[in-house]
């Protein structure tokens, strides 16, 4: 008999981030100052008709709209249940049970579990071997996943590393997957030319920037040859009417709202790390909306634990590969920012 559950999915454990209610909650990198009104607005303006009846297929609204903003062919976006999704279906399409996925560790945690999910084998490769991005090809991968700017540590890899890492995967290596969900913060994206590339896919997302974390929307921009197989992959009918809907008011809104909330959440990160740097520690640069401050000193689940009793949650991360304990400190506006600098300060003595 086939044992039940495979051997691939019986080391994993259901995903539990800690959600309880809290004051002020610094911790899962969503938008903390709330969802884009244009969605609101169509949120609340839904009919029967928003619930009742099939999306489209494949969200072609989104996909209209994407290669309209970015002047990318159609066949070259797909969309999906948050960009999770579309990371998950880029796996299956690309790898048999048994392959690998190389990447740098530490990065988005979801990784080596769609990896096992989807039979696979993980394949982290050090930081320092990496300096070399033709490291990740080593071994024969089925894909390799980069995160930039990376989760959890805000880091944005060099534009002249990707183009040699994408180059010298050519048109017969691993599919190139980079995951681009905070890249709203940061000054660079790597979407535009990822169409050039025979095996690159961009993945994108409506639950950072946008607020949108709720109606899970997702997009991702790559070779049409990638895109088509992922659709294959990813199946029909993961985009919701109403998400679909939500994300395209919130989308279009070029010049509006979205700008100005990123702009403050470049400012409330700059103010952080000041204050952070000026109590002596030492928080990572970053291009994200976050900061991952270590804990040289300290244990990453006490401190998270502790903060927690001063009512704000943040995000430990135990053991980090070339950093050990640390957490992760969402950017939200400056009254929260405030209310966790006490709290830490509080901590800290």
């Amino acid at each position: 008999m086939t044992p039940f559950p495979r051997e691939t999915l019986r080391p994993l454990t259901p995903y539990r981030p800690d959600r309880r209610p809290i004051a002020v909650d610094l911790s899962d990198n969503t938008n903390r100052w709330g969802a884009h009104p244009g969605a609101l607005e169509v949120v609340r303006a839904a009919g029967a008709h928003e619930l009742t009846r099939y999306p489209s297929v494949y969200g072609d609204g989104l996909r209209e709209a994407v290669s309209r903003r970015f002047d990318v062919p159609l066949e070259a976006v797909s969309t999906g249940c948050g960009s999770d999704d579309l990371l998950d279906s880029a796996f299956r399409a690309a790898g048999d049970a048994g392959e690998s996925v190389a990447f740098i560790p530490p990065t988005f945690s979801m990784v080596e579990i769609f990896a096992r999910m989807n039979g696979l084998e993980p394949s982290p490769v050090s930081a320092e071997e990496a300096c070399d991005p033709t490291a990740l090809l080593e071994g024969g991968p089925a894909l390799v996943y980069l995160c930039r700017p990376n989760n959890p540590t805000g880091e944005v890899a060099p534009r002249d590393w990707v183009e040699r890492l994408v180059e010298a995967a050519g048109s017969g290596g691993p599919v190139i997957l980079i995951d681009e969900a905070y890249a709203d913060f940061s000054d660079d994206t790597f979407l535009r030319e990822a169409v050039d590339f025979a095996r690159t896919l961009v993945l994108r997302t409506f639950s950072k920037a946008y607020g949108l974390a709720g109606l899970r929307v997702g997009y991702a921009v790559g070779h049409p040859d990638v895109v088509r197989e992922v659709e294959k992959a990813r199946g029909p009918y993961k985009l919701s009417r109403l998400g679909e809907s939500a994300a395209l008011a919130a989308f279009e809104d070029i010049e509006g709202w979205v700008p100005r909330v990123v702009a403050e959440v470049r400012r409330e990160r700059e103010y952080l790390f000041e204050e952070l740097d000026a109590r002596g520690l030492s928080p990572l640069p970053s291009g994200a909306n976050f900061l991952l401050l270590p804990l040289p000193k300290g244990d990453s689940q006490e401190a998270t634990a502790r903060l927690r009793e001063g009512g704000v949650a943040v995000r430990p991360f135990p053991g980090l590969p070339g950093i050990g304990d640390a957490i992760r400190i969402s950017i939200g506006p400056r009254a929260e920012i405030d209310q966790f600098l006490r709290t830490l300060d509080e901590v800290l003595a």
